[in-house]
Formats: structure tokens, sequence, C-alpha cells
């Protein structure tokens, strides 16, 4: 468990009740105010209160009943599980029993329910990835109507769906909501500030490049910097251990396909420029027609999955693993890699979610300094080639609370009333204080982050700047993601692994995308929104078209750019 975690039993023992009670208490609701939120909250205690008075009220019919949720396992999550769940519990008379497992069996459980029916959870934290999923089999509430009909008598007056960051990641086509985001991080990178300001590489590395060391600003400046710092002798810094330029993971396993599904063809360049995705060809190359039904993803029949610029971030990715990571990288899966950096001896990484944060600000790490200040900054990520302005440039996670069809109406009512609840004003800011992973408005422009920020690395501030909406999730152009994104790992496992060239494994990547669609069209299971695919045509003849996919360049190596951090940041501001 979470260190900085209360236990479910210690929060319960604060409320004076171990066992959950058959009556929804405002006294309870007190207790918990007083002993988890205290003045974390940007509600005052007279509004926090007006809140769950609320809850309380709201739950009456539902007094007794054991509901089950369930979401993957990371950090703000453990917060919602073991102290968010006992208390709204405590609060309302209703058992919740959250549940955490990992993200694929979290797919493999809501799929399971949509196929069979049978309601296995009552609620789902699932990513808004799956937001072109929802909207076409329509096996899931849409929450904008849910809110004004059969859920309006448990919908939260103060819930202000407008304070909520990533809601146009879980809006679909038709304008309505589907699901309610209840944390978000983005991939960013990241780099060691200390040795980018350290005056002895500074000069070493102007000497060398031609230009001043600092946040690189495209591909190539990136790949300057790793090689720079790969087998560098820093130990006029106190660094002991070889040292290197990046770092990344590239084991065939399903972590694999979030690798590159989430957005890294779009950071090179490949997909056509739109927010929150590209339109009509998205970071997964899929090509859509103008009523948003997907018509391909090869090149030949206008999308982009195997497109030279999608070849090419394949390459850029495996050759910076081979020349500039630890041996052990390319082994190692995403849960594996993610604390290395962490470690001491990584000058930067690409592509490093920021739902690192929590465990990458702990005391006494190498990467700290004395006075709780980290030694390392995030930043915008680098951009490849291919990009150009208005195109997203990263992703941006969105684990968000989705009810389905299939839940009884009065079990889908307590589960709403128990994800209001860890997404309400009254909680957000605690929970974001737990696990930094911020979805209001209200939250990140609070007080206590503006104190905060220093020792976060510059999250507060990506989270402030308008750069942030070039980061984005999976978008409405995948119509069933659980089929398609395991395709991912399989294929370009085949890349990493040597087996197959970049191009190969894309070739088999983009045909095997279209199969699915293909039986998708010819099942009709998605009615007017399913795959109508395109015929197939000469790459010529697309590469003539406008946007996405784009011919290859002559020249895939641009003048390479950075910037200051520090001047970054005050353009944010």
């Amino acid at each position: 468990m979470n260190p900085t975690l209360k236990s479910s039993t210690a929060i319960a023992l604060a409320f004076g009740m171990l066992s959950a009670p058959a009556f929804a208490d405002m006294d309870a609701a007190r207790a918990f105010l007083d002993a988890e939120i205290g003045d974390l909250s940007v509600l005052t205690r007279e509004e926090q209160e007006a809140e769950m008075q609320f809850f309380v009220d709201a739950a009456q019919p539902f007094q007794g009943m054991e509901i089950k949720v369930v979401s993957e396992t990371i950090t703000t999550h453990e917060y919602e599980s073991q102290v968010l769940a006992p208390a709204f519990t405590a609060i309302t008379g209703i058992q919740v029993t959250h549940d955490l497992i990992g993200e694929g069996d979290v797919v493999e459980k809501l799929q399971t329910q949509m196929q069979s029916g049978e309601n296995i959870y009552d609620a789902y934290v699932n990513d808004s990835d799956l937001i072109g999923t929802h909207w076409r089999y329509q096996q899931v509430r849409n929450l904008t109507d849910w809110m004004a009909g059969e859920g309006a008598d448990v919908t939260l007056p103060t819930l202000d769906l407008d304070d909520f960051i990533g809601l146009s990641f879980t809006t679909g086509p038709d304008g309505k909501v589907y699901q309610m985001p209840t944390q978000q991080f983005a991939n960013l990178y990241w780099f060691r500030y200390d040795w980018f300001n350290d005056e002895k590489n500074k000069a070493d590395f102007q000497e060398q490049f031609g230009y001043e060391l600092g946040v690189p600003v495209n591909w190539s400046a990136y790949e300057d910097i790793a090689e720079f710092f790969t087998g560098r002798d820093l130990s006029h810094m106190g660094v002991e251990g070889e040292v290197f330029g990046n770092m990344d993971y590239g084991k065939k396993d399903p972590s694999l396909g979030w690798r590159y599904t989430d957005a890294w063809m779009s950071m090179a360049g490949m997909g056509d420029v739109g927010e929150p995705n590209g339109l009509p060809v998205d970071e997964w190359g899929i090509r859509v027609n103008e009523n948003s039904q997907p018509v391909g993803s090869c090149v030949a029949r206008g999308g982009a999955t195997n497109s030279p610029a999608a070849v090419y971030a394949v390459e850029k990715a495996i050759e910076w693993l081979e020349k500039y990571s630890p041996p052990a990288a390319a082994g190692m899966t995403f849960s594996e890699a993610g604390p290395i950096p962490a470690q001491g001896n990584i000058a930067q990484q690409m592509f490093w979610y920021t739902a690192f944060t929590a465990d990458t600000v702990k005391p006494d790490l190498p990467v700290m300094n004395e006075d709780g200040t980290p030694k390392w900054r995030m930043a915008p990520s680098p951009h490849g080639v291919y990009w150009k302005e208005g195109q997203k440039i990263g992703y941006q996670d969105a684990g968000s609370w989705t009810l389905m069809e299939s839940t009884p109406v009065d079990r889908a009512k307590a589960a709403w009333l128990y994800a209001q609840f860890v997404t309400s004003k009254t909680v957000d800011l605690k929970k974001s204080d737990v696990g930094l992973t911020f979805i209001r408005e209200s939250t990140i422009n609070s007080e206590h982050f503006t104190e905060r920020a220093p020792r976060l690395g510059g999250l507060v501030e990506f989270y402030r700047s308008p750069a942030r909406v070039q980061w984005s999730p999976t978008g409405t152009n995948v119509p069933d993601y659980p089929r398609l994104a395991q395709l991912w790992w399989q294929n370009i496992g085949d890349a990493m692994s040597g087996q197959k060239t970049a191009q190969e494994a894309l070739d088999a990547l983009c045909e095997a995308q279209e199969s699915v669609m293909e039986r998708l069209e010819r099942a009709g299971v998605q009615g007017d929104l399913g795959p109508v695919m395109n015929e197939e045509r000469d790459a010529e003849y697309w590469f003539a078209q406008p946007g996405a996919p784009f011919p290859k360049l002559e020249n895939e190596d641009e003048e390479p750019m950075t910037v200051a951090y520090d001047e970054l940041i005050k353009s944010w501001q």
C-alpha cells in the first residue's frame, strides 16, 4: 500500500464505525471532513457540508445496498479504494467495494460485460481511449441524458462539469458525454535540470554540437542530447555509475502497445491537424469519413498506420532504445521501466508519464535535493520531423467513470453517487494532492498547488498552461479499442525484436486493423456509425491529397532546436 495513504481501517476508526452502517449519516460526513479533508478543499466548510448533505439525502433509497466498482491500480485509485470508499460507505450506508486490478484486466471485464450482458461491476473506471467504442456500441449510459433523466435525482447539483478539464475527451461526435474523468496524466518530456544547467556540461555540449544544451524542441535535438550524455563521465557532479541519454522499454508485452498507441505516432507527425485528435486521420493512422465512420488504416485506403511518418516514428524509438538506453530496457515492461529515471543515471526521457510524479518526488531519492525540490523537470515533448503546427503532440490518460447499460438502474444510481463523491469539489483537492492526477480546473488553479508547484518539477505549470490541450487520449476514430489495441504490441513487438523491419511490422499492423474493421462492417454491429472501408488506391493518390498520409521526406534529419527551460516556463505564465 502507498505509505502516504491511510488504511481503510484507520479511516473507519476515525469515523467511529468499523462496520458499514445501514443508514446515511451526516455525523460520519463531518468526521470525514475533519479527519481527512481539513483545509485541503477548494470549497468552504459550509459548502463541503452542503455537498455531503446531498450524498446523505440522495443515498436514502439505497441503504444497505452492496455495490462493486473497479479501476486500474495507480496511486490515485488506491486512495479512492482505501480511503474514499470506506468514507463513502460510512456517510451513505451504501457498501462499496472498489477493486484494483491491472488496466488490461479492466478492459477484459468490461468487454465481457458488453458481450454477455452480465453485470460484473456496477461502474468502471475505464480509459476514455474507449470513447469511440462506447459511442458506436451504445452499451454505456450516455451521461448527458442520464443526468437530465433517469439519474437526475442522484446527480450532485454542484458537480460542475465545466470545471472538468478532460470532458472533450469523453464526448462523442454526437455531443453527448459518455464518461466522467476521475484521474488524468500526460506523457511529457523528463530531464535532469541539474545536469542541463551544469556549466561544464553546457560548454562541452556547445563545443560538440554548436548550439545550446536545453529542452529539445524536436527529435533531432533529443537525439543529440541522448548521444552527448550516454557514457558521459559526470563524476564532477558526484554522479557514480554509467549514465544514459534515454530511457524506454521494449518487451513484447501488452504494455508495449500503450507505448505506441499513446500518441507516439502523433509526436512524430503522422496524423492530421486537430484537437483533441487529428481529423480525418488520427494518431492510430485510422481515417474516418465525414460521418465519423472508419474507412481505412493502411495508406492504400487513405490511412497512415504504415505511412513513412509511422515508419520513422518506430525506427527512431528502436534506434534510441538500442543506442542510448540501459541494456536491460529492451526487456522491460512499462511498470518495470517506470522507476528507472528516479534511480539517478538517466539524462532524459521522451516518453514519461506524469503519473510517476508522486513516486519521483520522494525524499532521499538520488533525483531530489535536500530542500525537497527535484533535480529534474518535465516539459513539453519534442516533436518529429513530420509534425506540423496544430497537430497533437502527446498523450493524456483520462481514467473515467463509465456506467454500463446492462447495470440495473438502482445499482447504477448508487455507483453514480460514489463516482461523484470521489470527483466532487469537496474531495478533489485532497485526492489530487495524493495522486497528482488533475481533473479539475479549480484544483489546478488552487492556492495550495501554487505553493506546492516548486516541488513538482513543472507539473502544475504544464497543467495551467495553454499547451496542455495538445495532449489528448485516443479519440473517436478507433471503433473497437479492445480488439484493435491488442494488435499493436503483437505487431510492433516484431519490429522491436528484429524479426521484422518497421515497415513490415506496420504493414502487418494496418492490415490486421483493417481486417477487424471489415468484420465489424460485415457484422453491422455498430449500425450507421461502424466502418465502411474505402477501396484500395495507389499510395501516390493519397500522398497527393491534403493532409495525412504524408509522403516520405528526402531528409528526415531536421535542424536541431532547443529552448531554455526557464524561458519556456515564463512563456506559459
